[in-house]
Parts: structure tokens; C-alpha cells; sequence
């Protein structure tokens, strides 16, 4: 049920959920584009969507249901048939003696209602969900994966094994399944790996990679020469690394795939990085950072010249939290250029550059030319030496607002990391606002989570005696912790999603002073947390206290 762009506008506006200014702008957007106000401010991440869907359902007057965290049984979800359920937009989630539990983007659609009814003789309970919460709930429909590829792969295999072109149905159906599987599980990555007598494919889901499928040895180069032929690639070239990008059209958006080819010993592997528009809808709060680096970050990124640095391991989200900054920062009246090695995010509006080391285009080469193309903001994807270093320092210094990484554990190590480089302290201290340093942990599943208590004792084996008495207390009965036992919502792991633990060194005339003096880290570190800075560890343990995450998350992310 769409309700009228200005309905929308009020309700937002009456629970204070979005800054004037920016419901302002989205809803002038709306309206000139003839687009729903509420999808538009998903989009912009001015409010996630299921905050919308709850205002909307308490408009109307209907329970909110969401369908992402609601574990729905086969039988269940079978009673409404498939081609149904999609033109209809509805899901049936639940049954009990009540009735039938039924989703649905319009619940005043009284003709479903009647027809589910007949066809169960129980009554129906409407519940409001969204459309993307429907879209989500439908990929239960499809067939579990091990059973699609044993039919393709039986009815096929014969054909493979008299070599059969790379570009026939099986193969293309079998690259499709997985790209398809992959998305539906909230994959970010795909590795196709080739051994002695089968091939491997395991599937990096909330960080962890899972074993999902052994493939034939005889399809492995079919395969191969397939993704090569979608990325635009040399199918010709098995000794050397490869890299290129294509796009699946899936049913209900475009997937943006980055491929990386590298020859091992039992022959090429493949890992595919799967770029969803949806995964792109983030915002610093959704992230997990806490109000109070919150209002710290947000200081740093409304000045109009500085440097904002975010640190931490590949994989760890750094790109993820600049690109959140940027999506606030997006606005017609200022020119925001980005020099990036992938380009990982298409974002309208922003100037994007993507590193070619074949036309020596370089971090430092692309950052000059930014710099001659009038920017108010530029974001690097890395500073990885010297030179790029003084550039974007010499941007920063100059008038421009430069946002970047680096790959170190902290945000205190980042300061003399630059200092290695060969960048002159006064330079450094004068020119960095703020260092984020972060890492990604798996949340515990809302649908399975259980609690325990655990002793002081136990934490003091796993932390220092000081941080247990700082965060934990004195309390001899112990504390209470969540973890998730597992379920069919988190395929029995009991983790659901990630979420970020952050620290934020805010850098102020102490730690300039500091700077100055050539301090190591520790000594950045000390004076940082006198003046109120939580450590990535606290971070952690405090979204543990919370039900966020496990203690042995916290562990695995900061002791890598």
C-alpha cells in the first residue's frame, strides 16, 4: 500500500526521524522524479527500511512483520504458490491456531485475503511489511542449491566430460545458480577453487567462508573460460592473474561483479566479489558506530578542509564508512572526486576514478589531476607511499576535505605510520581531523539468541583483570552474555549480519603537541583514552553486554 508522498513527509516529520533539511531535499527529489518519498529515503540512508515500514503499518493500523529475521516454514510458505505469492506481494509467514499469518505491501487487499481463507478454511491475520521485506522472504522459494546443481550436473556431465564449449546452457546455468544462491545468502564473495579431482565452492558469508558444493574436475575449465568471457578477458592466458568485472540481471536488481583470476597449482581460481545496490544502503549508524564517535565523526566531516582516515585489515570496512561519510556529503553544490583501486561503489553525483596501472595511472598520478578539476572533497582509496601521502596532505592543507585509508591495527599507529613515510610532523599534526580505526563481527541472530551467565573468573582468562573490573564491574555473580544457538533464519551458526566495532581518535591540540614531539603510539594512545576515546576492544565488549555480538567475535576481530 503506497501511501501519497506527502502522507509520508508528515509522519517522518512528526517522529523527528530524519534532519528537516534532508526530508526537505528528498522530498522535493521525490516529487520532481515521481518516485515514493519512502524508497528514496532508504536509498539516501536517511532511515532504514524497516523504520519505514514500522511508521507506515502504525499508520494504517497494522502489526509490522520483519520477514528478513522471521524464520518461515517450507509447508507454511507453500500453502500461497510461488507465481502468486510475487504478483500478489504477499507471504504467508506463520500459522497457529489464530489463524493464517499472512505479509503483505497492501493489506487492504481483501481478495487475497478471501481466496488464502478458502483455501484454508482459517481465518487471516494481515500483518504491513515492505516490498524489499517481500523479495526477501520469496528466494525461500527456491530449491536448495546442492539439489539444482546434482540436476544440472547429472543431466550434463556427459556432455562436459566430450568437452562442450564453455558457452553452452549447463555451464552458463551452472555460473548463473551460483551467482544467484550467493545473493539470496547475502554472499559478498565467491571462490571457485580447482584441486586434484573436484573443484571447490565456498561462499564468504559474514566474513567466514563456508564449503557450499563440489564441482567436477571436468566442468572446472568450462568455467573458467566462461567467467573469463563475461569479464571481458583473455581466455587465451593461463599463466598470469587476470582481473575484470561484469553484471548479472537478477530478478529483481543488477549485481555488479568483480572477478580476479590467479593461476595455482591445480589451475586457475576464481573469486567473484558480488556488489549488491542493495548492501550499498549503509549509513555510520547502521554500521554500529556509537553516538558518542558519532557526534565526534560528524564534527571532523562538516569542516571544510581536513583529513578523515579511516584504518584497519583489508576486509575490515573502511571504504564501506568513508562511502557512508560521502553519501551525507553528496550535495549538487559541492564537487566530490574519488581516486579508488577497485571502484566498489557507483554513486551518482560523485567523480569517480578507477587506479589503471597500465597507463600509469596511479594513486598520486589520479590524485594531482583531481586536484585540477576544481574538488571540494576527494576521497583516496588508499595512501599506500610517500607521495601520495604529500599530495593528499598538501590537499587536506589547501582548502579541500580528503577523506582516505590505511592499512594499520589502530588509530594511534596510523599518526607515526605517516611519519615512516617521511611526512613531516608539523604537516601531520596540522592536517588530520580524525582516525577511525575498525573491524567487522559477526551479530548474534535475533531469532535463536540465548543468554548465560558467565563468572569473572572466565572473563579475567580472556582479558586483562583492569578491563574486566572497568567494563564488567565487581559483581562476584558474573555477567550476562548472548549468543545465537542456531537456527533455520542463520543456517544454524547463530550469526545473522555484521556489525562494525570502531575507534575514534579525535585529534586534539594534545595529541597535535604530541605529534609534534614524534610520540609512538602507545604514548597517542595513553593521552587519547584520558581524554575519552574507547578503545576497538571496549567497543566490542560493550556491543557483547548488549546482545550485539559474542565476546569470542570480539576476540577473533582485535586479536587477528
Amino acid at each position: 500500500m503506497q501511501l501519497a508522498n506527502e502522507k509520508v513527509k508528515i509522519l517522518v516529520q512528526n517522529l523527528d526521524l530524519v534532519p528537516k533539511d534532508r526530508l526537505e531535499e528528498v522530498f522535493a527529489e521525490a516529487e520532481k522524479d515521481n518516485r515514493p518519498l519512502a524508497t528514496l529515503l532508504v536509498e539516501h540512508d536517511l532511515i532504514s527500511d524497516d523504520q519505514i515500514g514500522q511508521v507506515i503499518a502504525d499508520h494504517l493500523g497494522y502489526d509490522f512483520v520483519d520477514l528478513d529475521n522471521t524464520p518461515i516454514d517450507t509447508e507454511v510458505l507453500n500453502i500461497i504458490p510461488e507465481v502468486m505469492a510475487k504478483k500478489q506481494k504477499v507471504v504467508i509467514f506463520g500459522r497457529d491456531k489464530d489463524g493464517i499469518k499472512l505479509a503483505m505491501v497492501n493489506p487492504g487487499n481483501l481478495e487475497i485475503i478471501h481466496l488464502v481463507e478458502k483455501k484454508t478454511g482459517q481465518p487471516v491475520l494481515p500483518y504491513y511489511t515492505t516490498i524489499d521485506n517481500i523479495n526477501a522472504a520469496l528466494v525461500k522459494y527456491q530449491k536448495e542449491i546442492q539439489k539444482e546443481f546434482a540436476s544440472i550436473i547429472k543431466e550434463n556431465i556427459s556432455a562436459a566430460k566430450k568437452g562442450a564449449k564453455a558457452e553452452d546452457l549447463p555451464i552458463a546455468k551452472i555460473i548463473d545458480t551460483l551467482i544467484e544462491y550467493a545473493y539470496q545468502n547475502k554472499s559478498s564473495d565467491i571462490h571457485v577453487e580447482p584441486g586434484e579431482e573436484k573443484t571447490l565452492v565456498r561462499f564468504r558469508i559474514d566474513g567466514i567462508l563456508h564449503d557450499i558444493i563440489e564441482l567436477p574436475k571436468e566442468v572446472h575449465d568450462l568455467v573458467v573460460t566462461r567467467i573469463k568471457i563475461l569479464s571481458k578477458l583473455r581466455t587465451d592466458e593461463h599463466q598470469s592473474a587476470q582481473d575484470g568485472k561484469f553484471r548479472a540481471d537478477l530478478e529483481d536488481e543488477k549485481l555488479d561483479i568483480r572477478v580476479s583470476i590467479i593461476p595455482i597449482v591445480e589451475g586457475e581460481k576464481i573469486v567473484m566479489r558480488l556488489l549488491s545496490e542493495k548492501s550499498r544502503q549503509f549509513s555510520l549508524e547502521d554500521l554500529g558506530m556509537s553516538s558518542a564517535d558519532l557526534v565526534k565523526v560528524k564534527k571532523e566531516y562538516s569542516k571544510p578542509y581536513g583529513m578523515i582516515l579511516a584504518t584497519g585489515p583489508t576486509g575490515s570496512g573502511k571504504t564501506t564508512s568513508l562511502y557512508a561519510i560521502l553519501k551525507i556529503l553528496n550535495r549538487r553544490e559541492v564537487n566530490i572526486s574519488t581516486i579508488e583501486d577497485p571502484v566498489e561503489y557507483d554513486m551518482d553525483g560523485i567523480n569517480q576514478i578507477q587506479v589503471n596501472s597500465k597507463t600509469n595511472l596511479t594513486f598520486a598520478a589520479g590524485l594531482r589531476s583531481i586536484l585540477r578539476q576544481d574538488p571540494d572533497i576527494i576521497m583516496v582509496g588508499e595512501i599506500r607511499d610517500k607521495e601520495t601521502a604529500e599530495i593528499a596532505i598538501n590537499s587536506a592543507m589547501t582548502g579541500h576535505l580528503v577523506l582516505s585509508t590505511l592499512h594499520t591495527n589502530d588509530a594511534p599507529t596510523a599518526l607515526p605510520r605517516f611519519s615512516e613515510m617521511g611526512i613531516e610532523p608539523f604537516l601531520i599534526a596540522s592536517t588530520v581531523n580524525i582516525i577511525i580505526a575498525q573491524r567487522l563481527v559477526r551479530k548474534n541472530c535475533t531469532q535463536c539468541i540465548v543468554s548465560e551467565q558467565v563468572s569473572l573468573a572466565e572473563l579475567k582468562n580472556q582479558f586483562s583483570s583492569v578491563l574486566v573490573s572497568k567494563l564488567f564491574g565487581e559483581n562476584e555473580a558474573g555477567v550476562r552474555l548472548y549468543h545465537g544457538k542456531g537456527c533455520s533464519v542463520c543456517s544454524q551458526t547463530g550469526y545473522h549480519g555484521r556489525i562494525g566495532i570502531f575507534e575514534v581518535l579525535d585529534v586534539t591540540e594534545s595529541i597535535r603537541e604530541l605529534i609534534m614531539k614524534r610520540a609512538d603510539a602507545d604514548q597517542i594512545r595513553d593521552q587519547a583514552i584520558k581524554e575519552g576515546m574507547t578503545t576497538m576492544i571496549e567497543d566490542g565488549i560493550k556491543k557483547a553486554l548488549s546482545g550485539s555480538t559474542t565476546l569470542g567475535e570480539v576476540l577473533r576481530a582485535t586479536r587477528e
